[in-house]
């Protein structure tokens, strides 16, 4: 099979590096890809943005490509999936409709609301003056900022006081700090306990979870600072339990791949739920509609089965005959980010130290990498290309053990200023 890959990030490297794995996999192409995609083999990187469709689409035909993919959020909301399947080619990932469940907060709000799917209570508003007049009916309670759009997974704010929340609405509103994504805002209420991020295979009927992570969203050592994409995760969550995922399967995935149908859409692909593990039970904080990352770099280096076949099952609609198959181990993985993320960074600082990682058994799954030819006294550098750079895994018999091993990886490579946190895998 000839394969494309699209998108850029560590979870596409890790993506692609279970890909090849499989021997259906004669060819891969990952658009644009990055420094780590280009050193694996059978693939190749295309210089094609992620979010260049009809480009994206034509690639595809031209290669034969028979199947597709798609990692990030951006192209599966803006329609990916339907414009490569009224082509004729096959695509692992939903429809743009189905999409709105991540690319929309205030649809998957009210999607939730209508099939009974447990969440906090919301109000959306596009006009700033109604935000002002809700949130002071609002008691003294933190509550949570949504940017309803896409916003790379800083949209979502934390203020602690009424004040605070009111400067963030006025950011979104009236200054549009956050471009298209927060011309509608949701006002949440803010719920307490632990966060879960559960994953699941779907063919539209069926859906297996896969094992359920622990992500840390704040840039800083006990989960303080500004929320960013992702700074590490670990696998097994201590806080799974078999009861715990019954629950979540049969109050959440369940009625939403049943809703969506209902609603006409037939969901394919990966669904993710991000989980508040409450007093009154799990609530779902957001879906997504795709491989979760940094989650992707824990899970899928303790997938026994073959990927490849798993998608196919999916697309087919014959998951129910399958079962995957799941190492018994620990998994931990540490992002490495450039200073100033999430906010300004530098790119384009030489990285050094990756094969000694390698070489103690940590995958390096690149996440804002590039290659540059260089000079004919040193070709191939290895450069940063992002904000979050690098993501170091272990596995191990424990999640401590893990934790170890990647933290080792972490300390044998070195770029300028790296940033990472010290405390993942601590819970």
């Amino acid at each position: 099979m000839n394969v494309l890959l699209i998108g850029s990030g560590g979870r596409e490297h890790a993506l692609a590096w279970k890909l090849v794995q499989s021997p259906r996999v004669e060819r891969l192409f990952v658009a644009p890809g990055n420094g780590g995609t280009a050193r694996l083999e059978k693939c190749e990187n295309v210089e094609i943005a992620a979010d260049a469709l009809t480009q994206l689409r034509d690639f595809a035909v031209a290669q034969a490509i028979d199947l597709t993919v798609v990692g990030p959020e951006v192209p599966l909301a803006a329609g990916v999936t339907d414009l490569f399947e009224a082509a004729g080619l096959r695509v692992f990932g939903p429809s743009g409709a189905a999409a709105q469940l991540e690319g929309s907060k205030e649809f998957s709000k009210e999607f939730m609301v209508r099939h009974q799917i447990p969440t906090a209570h919301a109000q959306s508003f596009t006009e700033f003056d109604d935000a002002m007049r809700y949130l002071r009916t609002q008691d003294e309670e933190p509550v949570v900022i949504k940017a309803s759009g896409l916003a790379a997974g800083k949209g979502v704010l934390l203020p602690e006081t009424r004040e605070e929340a009111a400067l963030i609405v006025r950011q979104m509103l009236l200054e549009k700090r956050f471009g298209a994504a927060g011309e509608t805002v949701l006002i949440e209420e803010r719920l307490r306990g632990r966060e879960l991020s559960v994953l699941a295979f779907c063919d539209g009927e069926t859906f297996h979870i896969m094992p359920p992570a622990q992500d840390h969203k704040r840039l800083l050592d006990g989960d303080r600072g500004p929320n960013t994409g992702g700074m590490g995760a670990f696998t097994p969550s201590p806080l799974t339990t078999p009861a715990l995922l019954e629950q979540v399967g049969r109050q959440v995935f369940r009625p939403t791949l049943d809703g969506l149908k209902a609603e006409g859409m037939r969901y394919v692909g990966v669904l993710y739920a991000g989980l508040m593990l409450t007093d009154d039970g799990p609530k779902v904080l957001e879906f997504n509609c795709r491989f979760g990352d940094p989650e992707t770099q824990v899970v899928l280096p303790l997938l026994e089965s073959d990927l490849v076949e798993i998608m196919l099952a999916c697309m087919e609609g014959r998951l129910a005959e399958i079962e995957p198959e799941w190492s018994a181990m620990a998994a931990v993985t540490i992002v490495m980010a450039a200073p100033g993320y999430p906010r300004e960074y530098p790119v384009g600082v030489d990285i050094y130290g990756v094969e000694r990682a390698e070489a103690i058994k940590c995958l390096v799954f690149h996440a804002g990498t590039k290659v540059s030819a260089g000079t004919k006294y040193n070709q191939n550098r290895l450069l940063t290309d992002g904000g979050r750079v690098l993501n170091v895994t272990a596995l191990g018999n424990s999640v401590r053990a893990a934790a170890l091993r990647a933290y080792d990886g972490v300390a044998r490579i070195q770029f300028n200023e790296a940033f990472y946190r010290k405390d993942i895998g601590n819970r």
